[in-house]
């Protein structure tokens, strides 16, 4: 395991350069946890540290309870995890399909957040990506398990991997990080592009059998096998 865990690791400090690079997040805002495989067990991002000082070693080692794991207890030199570790814990405990999650504030995903409205799927990248509209959980307090509550139940049920929480930013889900990034990535892009086509006038959301055909094709034939 302590092999493997170093390589998760290494790719979880590469994966937050990625929020940075994407403009996906302010200061020290926004975190990327992962599943350990095989283990109940979770990495996260620390909590307040720039993303230019993060480290490999930096990535916080929790349980599912959110709580530092055994043996990772926190000591002088050990580093608190994310303020949003209760969230990231209670999405991996009541679904077991995901292995990685994001949080950002992303500036347009955030706005729509802030108005509390979904974004209609009237482009095909999100058919392919979220399978319709993006839609909004309900507002929901920081600093325990309620947004976590709140992101499970928006989430169930819908193929979306992002969910806008009302008045405050965006959680996505992936089977692994990187997935959890790209859909933070392709969430932000479609909220900027809904957002100016919009601007000029009332929009037409796809037909849902067309939804439903783009998004299978997308999940069953894109990319390389």
């Amino acid at each position: 395991m302590t092999q493997d865990l170093g390589a998760l690791r290494e790719a979880l400090r590469a994966l937050h350069a990625e929020l940075v690079r994407n403009n996906l997040v302010a200061w020290t805002s926004g975190n990327i946890s992962a599943r350990v495989p095989g283990e109940n067990l979770m990495l996260i991002k620390p909590s307040g540290v720039s993303y230019d000082d993060l480290t490999a070693d930096s990535m916080v080692l929790c349980d599912l309870d959110g709580k530092p794991a055994a043996g990772q207890r926190l000591s002088a030199n050990q580093l608190s995890p994310s303020s949003d570790t209760a969230t990231h814990a209670y999405i991996y405990q009541h679904m077991p399909e995901v292995g990685g999650v994001v949080h950002t504030h992303s500036t347009y995903a955030t706005a729509w957040a802030a108005r509390g409205e979904a974004i209609p799927c009237v482009i095909t990248a999100m058919a392919d990506e979220f399978g319709g509209e993006i839609p909004v959980g309900p507002f929901a307090p920081i600093g325990d398990d309620k947004i976590g509550r709140a992101v499970v139940a928006t989430l169930s049920g819908r193929r979306s991997p992002a969910v806008l929480m009302k008045s405050h930013g965006v959680f996505t889900i992936g089977g692994t990080a990187r997935d959890a990034v790209k859909a933070a990535v392709m969430c932000e892009d479609v909220a900027r592009t809904v957002h100016l086509a919009r601007a000029f006038g009332d929009l037409e959301p796809l037909p849902a059998d067309q939804v439903d055909a783009l998004h299978a094709r997308y999940k069953n034939y894109y990319g390389q096998r």
